[in-house]
């Protein structure tokens, strides 16, 4: 990167909606803040992402997705460059439920990264962090396509 650090131009690519997940973009889901190893997302609330149609709670998995994705983001901006990663593990605690009408805010922060996994903690939350809706701890498997690559020019 020349001008830009690369947390500035990770921002400046996800601002663009044609650069995220399709189904990050079917739910809504929108970057909020990337700082190094910690990302905020945010999923607007819309009546057809409700669980239950009686009560328009949000459905769970929306919020899951919404964790997962901030969970992703943050381990990528502790990483400091653009790699391959996957879920490993997704521990969530649902302490509430969604307010119906409300935007469901997941802040993550990417707290140990080793060789081969990265650790993460997230909450979703509405307004107040300390008002959570559900809990997180994940990991991470980081898989580096660059050691891929080396490796099938050595063979």
């Amino acid at each position: 990167m020349t001008d830009y650090t690369f947390l500035d131009a990770l921002r400046e690519q996800l601002a663009r909606p044609e650069n995220q997940s399709p189904h990050n973009r079917f739910l809504g889901i929108e970057v909020v803040h990337l700082e190094h190893a910690r990302a905020v997302l945010r999923v607007p609330y819309a009546a057809r992402l409700a669980g239950n149609a009686t009560n328009g709670v949000l459905h769970g998995g929306v919020i899951t997705t919404v964790i997962d994705s901030a969970g992703g983001w943050s381990v990528i901006a502790a990483l400091g460059r653009r790699i391959n990663i996957a879920t490993l593990d997704l521990r969530i605690d649902y302490l509430k439920p969604a307010t119906p009408g409300m935007a469901v805010t997941a802040a993550a922060h990417c707290y140990k990264v080793t060789r081969n996994v990265c650790f993460v903690r997230a909450l979703a939350y509405h307004a107040d962090r300390d008002d959570p809706i559900a809990n997180c701890a994940a990991s991470f498997m980081i898989k580096d396509t660059t050691l891929v690559q080396e490796e099938a020019t050595q063979a």
